[in-house]
């Protein structure tokens, strides 16, 4: 048995957490800035500010060797002391209810919807579901669904992740849309800074190489996830979306161009973001049209 599944989180469940915040013209400028686009002409922000905002505020001394605040079993923590050191953001499913406009008093409420152990292919997981719901000047805004999934720690000797190129290069003529950027460090660095995103594999090198054994500095995946909705943006207009998820696949690396697509399907968006060297995709994504 691992020393995760020895643990009972309960107490945990449905535990609830309060933020406040406010979309200031300072935020709101340095957002449109790391994505240079220029600021809405009618003060409505476009979708994905929500995850800029009612950021973590854990002290300094509190965080642990990962850079994330540390967790414990006292009863004002709130997510629960999973012993296992990784810990990624896996997945979101947003709804999108109302535009996010610029001076609203922000106020979110978080709630632990569950916490499931799971074994892979890379040993136990511990998935916890987190349910957020911001609202903005009273009116709700924006509920979301995230998934954070905890691992075990990586070998000392284990293979960097993701692997060499091996597959097949990404083909734009399946895709209705698509843009090709380079994510470099300086991009990972802003928007750490605007989510106030302390997680060493973003910005230490040497962390994500030794101790997490990544090939380089990761990109977040909310950034991935950002920078789709901004293409969906560009294709339908700004705060069209009625609906929005993602799931994260396999790591995105910084200095590596990647691609980010996006195709009409049966019945919703389709969206990826791709590695560009052999068509891998990192994040995979759903969206519906309000």
């Amino acid at each position: 048995m691992s020393d995760a599944a020895a643990q009972d989180w309960s107490d945990w469940l449905g535990r609830e957490q309060g933020s406040h915040d406010r979309l200031d013209p300072g935020l709101a400028a340095r957002w449109a800035g790391t994505f240079d686009r220029p600021a809405p002409d009618d003060g409505a922000m476009p979708q994905g500010i929500h995850l800029c905002l009612c950021t973590p505020n854990a002290s300094t001394a509190a965080l642990g060797e990962d850079g994330h605040p540390q967790r414990s079993d006292s009863a004002d923590s709130f997510l629960p002391p999973v012993p296992l050191p990784r810990r990624m953001w896996a997945a979101s499913k947003m709804q999108f209810h109302s535009p996010i406009a610029l001076g609203a008093q922000i106020e979110r409420v978080s709630r632990i919807a569950s916490i499931e152990e799971k074994s892979g292919r890379s040993g136990t997981l511990v998935f916890v579901d987190v349910d957020h719901r911001t609202s903005a000047d009273g009116a709700l805004a924006v509920t979301e669904r995230q998934t954070l999934v905890y691992r075990e720690a990586a070998a000392s000797d284990a293979r960097l992740s993701p692997p060499p190129a091996t597959g097949q290069p990404f083909d734009p003529a399946e895709w209705d849309a698509h843009h090709t950027l380079v994510p470099d460090p300086r991009l990972l660095f802003r928007y750490s800074a605007l989510t106030f995103n302390t997680h060493r594999i973003h910005y230490d090198a040497p962390y994500a190489r030794e101790i997490e054994r990544y090939r380089g500095l990761v990109v977040h995946g909310p950034l991935m996830a950002s920078l789709l909705l901004q293409l969906a943006a560009r294709e339908f207009g700004d705060n069209r979306l009625a609906s929005f998820g993602f799931r994260a696949i396999s790591p995105a690396i910084a200095d590596e161009p990647l691609h980010l697509a996006l195709r009409q399907g049966e019945a919703d968006i389709e969206l990826a973001a791709i590695a560009a060297d052999d068509g891998r995709e990192c994040l995979e994504a759903r969206a519906s049209i309000a």
